[in-house]
């Protein structure tokens, strides 16, 4: 079979496998709060943002590409694009740098964003592009910014995106500091975990703007009072995200973890109180917390940012519950 058959062969492969995915994501739910985002994933193509990726295998990684000579490895390629799962696209000495995330996460998180028709939306983390592309469809081009650390993955990033027909601003820098030369912004995304809420991102948006990041290992919804005032509470779903390169990386498991009930280990949402605390509660006196207030849900915490001081908290933002984040 020549190679224009095969290409027309892979690109209805494609088709097909990015329709299934539409249908599975809506099957889930995930963009219930806004039905909009249907069409961006129906016609953004996945596979031209993950020209290869990462599987795991017994001892390591295994490669998947789209230009590999083998029509088989071609068509795992395809599909595994279109999978509903996330794709590890840089490695680095082994550990995971960059990755296009989870389809279904991604849908949720755009829906919970909330854009309105004209808004200015900043993404930290630009990844493969896709995330961009998908606000770009919405939005249109100049109205979305993304930002990234590495050179090297913002300039992949250019190309993924103008192989699918969108143009927004790729911005190489520390999102951490955001783009005050695109500012003000109605919306700010992440895709990459923090551990605080960057103040420059607050002196960057318009009152009233909404901001969601991965934070811990859940995500936070807050809404911007003006450039010193935040505030917001987690929604319900866990997240697991690539921390923010150049910023402090959280520190691994307490070491008195194991002092703690074996179910108490095992329970997500304890760990989650976990990672929201560390450095403020030590393990014994957040496990104490988590059993007295009822092994609380995500929902039921929050953040605050004002001036130079930022705080999580459980229930109330000025309750006996809170913990400063810096």
């Amino acid at each position: 079979m020549g190679a224009h058959a095969l290409d027309r062969d892979l690109a209805e492969l494609a088709a097909a496998a990015r329709a299934a995915l539409v249908r599975e994501i809506d099957a889930s739910g995930a963009w219930a709060a806004d039905p909009g985002w249907r069409a961006a994933f129906e016609e953004v193509p996945r596979h031209l943002f993950v020209p290869y990726y990462y599987v795991g295998v017994m001892g390591g990684y295994e490669r998947r590409w789209g230009e590999s000579p083998d029509r088989r490895t071609r068509e795992k390629w395809v599909r595994g694009a279109y999978a509903d799962a996330p794709l590890a696209t840089r490695l680095r000495d082994g550990e995971l740098v960059s990755s296009s995330s989870q389809p279904s996460l991604m849908a949720m998180m755009l829906a919970e964003l909330r854009v309105r028709d004209g808004d200015r939306v900043l993404e930290i983390g630009a990844g493969t592009g896709y995330n961009a592309a998908l606000l770009a469809h919405r939005l249109g081009d100049d109205r979305v910014t993304t930002v990234d650390l590495e050179p090297e993955i913002t300039e992949a990033a250019r190309r993924h995106l103008a192989a699918a027909g969108y143009h927004p601003a790729v911005v190489t820098g520390d999102g951490a500091r955001g783009v005050p030369e695109r500012a003000p912004f109605d919306r700010i995304i992440a895709t990459c975990t923090l551990t605080s809420v960057p103040t420059a991102w607050l002196a960057q948006c318009r009152p009233g703007a909404r901001i969601l990041s991965p934070l811990a290992t859940g995500l936070i919804a807050l809404t911007v009072r003006d450039a010193g005032h935040a505030e917001g509470r987690f929604l319900h779903t866990p997240a697991y995200f690539v921390p923010l390169r150049g910023a402090a990386r959280p520190d691994e498991d307490p070491a008195d973890l194991d002092a703690l009930p074996r179910p108490a280990r095992e329970s997500e949402l304890l760990r989650f109180l976990l990672a929201l605390s560390r450095g403020s509660l030590e393990s014994r006196e957040a496990y104490a917390l988590w059993e007295r207030e009822g092994q609380p849900s995500r929902e039921r915490y929050g953040i605050t940012v004002s001036g130079d001081r930022e705080w999580a908290w459980l229930d109330d933002p000025e309750g006996p519950c809170a913990w400063p984040l810096r």
